[in-house]
Order: C-alpha cells, then sequence, then structure tokens
C-alpha cells in the first residue's frame, strides 16, 4: 500500500511538471528536455557501466550539441548557413568513438562503442521530439499531449484491462505480468482519451470531427508502438539484469522506467501529425 501511495504522489507531481513545461514551452522546456536526456542517457550507460567512460563523455557532448542546434535553427536571426547539420554532427561523433576505439583498444570493445552511439539516438534524439512538437507542428500546444496520452495512457488502462479481463500472455518470458487483453485495451484506451480531450479542444484546434477522428487514430498507432517502447527498456533491463535505471523517481525507478513508452511514441506523433497536415488532411 505504501508503495502505490508513493507511486501515486510522484504520477501526480510528474503530470503537474509536464503540464507546466508544456505549457510554457520556449526555453523552459528545452531545457527540462535536456535534463531528461541527459539523466536517460546517464542511465542508460550505467547499464553497461559506461556511464563515466570517454565513449560516454563524447555522447554527453553530442546530445548537449543536438539540443544546442535545434534551439538555434529555431532563431529567426541565425543565418541557416551557421546551423550544424544533424547528419554531420552524428558523423563526426561516429568518426570520433571509432577513434577512440583504435587509439584506445584494447580498453574499449566494439559493444560498448556501438551502445554509445546507440544511446545517443535511442534516449536524446528520440525524447526531443516531445519539445519538436509542441514547437513545430500546427496546433503543437494541444498535439503534444498525444504523446502523453499513447504512452502513460496507454499503460494506465493496459493496465485495468489486464487486471480485470487479462488471460492472454503477450509476452510470457519478458513480461508475465502484460496480457493480449491488457494490449488490446490499452490501445483502445488510449484512442477513447484522445477522442475525449480532441473533442474538448477542437475549437481551440479548429478541428472538425474528421480531425478528431484521425488525431485518435494517431494515438492508437503510437499506442500500438508504445508497448514496444516499453517492453524494449524491459529486454535490456533483462539482458544485464538490472531491475531499474535508476531511483530519481519514487516508486517509478529512473527516468528511462517513466520514459521508455515516450522515447518511441514521441517521434511517431510527430511524424504522423506532421504527414497529415502536409496532406492536408487535418
Amino acid at each position: 500500500m505504501k508503495s502505490f501511495i508513493t507511486r501515486l504522489i510522484s504520477g501526480v507531481v510528474l503530470l503537474a511538471l509536464a503540464i507546466f513545461l508544456i505549457v510554457t514551452g520556449g526555453n523552459i522546456l528545452i531545457l527540462s528536455t535536456v535534463f531528461i536526456s541527459i539523466v536517460g542517457l546517464f542511465e542508460f550507460y550505467r547499464v553497461f557501466g559506461l556511464q563515466k567512460s570517454l565513449p560516454a563523455i563524447l555522447g554527453y557532448i553530442v546530445t548537449l550539441l543536438y539540443y544546442a542546434k535545434i534551439h538555434i535553427s529555431e532563431l529567426e536571426s541565425i543565418k541557416p548557413s551557421f546551423v550544424i547539420d544533424t547528419g554531420m554532427l552524428f558523423m563526426v561523433f561516429f568518426l570520433l568513438l571509432l577513434g577512440v576505439f583504435v587509439i584506445r583498444y584494447p580498453s574499449y570493445n566494439i559493444n560498448e562503442i556501438a551502445v554509445s552511439f546507440f544511446g545517443v539516438i535511442y534516449v536524446c534524439v528520440m525524447l526531443s521530439y516531445i519539445y519538436l512538437t509542441r514547437m513545430e507542428i500546427q496546433n503543437g500546444k494541444y498535439i503534444v499531449w498525444l504523446i502523453f496520452l499513447c504512452s502513460w495512457g496507454c499503460d494506465t488502462c493496459a493496465y485495468c484491462v489486464g487486471v480485470l479481463f487479462g488471460k492472454h500472455k503477450m509476452s510470457p518470458v519478458l513480461s508475465p505480468k502484460k496480457s493480449v487483453e491488457g494490449a488490446f485495451g490499452g490501445v483502445i484506451g488510449a484512442m477513447l482519451l484522445t477522442f475525449i480531450y480532441t473533442s474538448i479542444f477542437k475549437a481551440n484546434m479548429d478541428l472538425d470531427m474528421k480531425g478528431v477522428i484521425i488525431l485518435s487514430l494517431i494515438s492508437g498507432v503510437g499506442a500500438l508502438f508504445s508497448m514496444v517502447g516499453d517492453l524494449a527498456a524491459s529486454a535490456v533491463k533483462r539482458n544485464y539484469g538490472v531491475k531499474d535505471y535508476g531511483k530519481l523517481i519514487p516508486g517509478h525507478g529512473g527516468i528511462l522506467d517513466r520514459f521508455d513508452s515516450m522515447i518511441i511514441t514521441a517521434p511517431i506523433v510527430f511524424y504522423l501529425s506532421h504527414l497529415v497536415q502536409e496532406l492536408e488532411i487535418l
């Protein structure tokens, strides 16, 4: 009971912080996203014992440069020619990692070098789409909440449906408590929550009922893949015998324990929303 109350209080605090940061946007949102990304990357590297290594330090630096690039590119006073190309940034990162691998051989093996590169993409780049959705998508201050609805909303609905009706195990080895019924309930629940949410704010977003349905379908797709993100994060922990990624959030674990599904849903919501707006479907 005590752990449930701790988890509940932490969840309420997280939601309150999320509302403040998303509504505020701008510099406060990008700074908080940078913090979450760096802490999440540290947690990820720690699983492999790399958190204080030279490849990890390069990963932290590249993360800061990547977010700086995002921020600078949004400033109209900065000419595009002065903006670092993302592809070039990660190419340099890759080459530096190879340089460390060769010069410091055999201090690091190729798996550790690969993990160092993968971690930045998996944690930092994917999470940056929360900020990009809020700031770059039309009606982003409303659409960004789909990321939360199809991750945290799906998780809550899946748990409730799974407890009540769950019979068929979805991944018995990796996550014995998750059921097919719960997964189905999570997807439908996320779509229903999005339908209610967008129906309430459709006037603010200048949406008709078709737009409400389209955004609900986007949440459904996001919810489906959010479970992949959740299970993938669990698989990494299982492979290395880790219970939680961290202890930063009481009752929840670390940043990655709470944002593991959002890592997947953020880019999905961004690109699908961008696509339907470009096609003028929304």
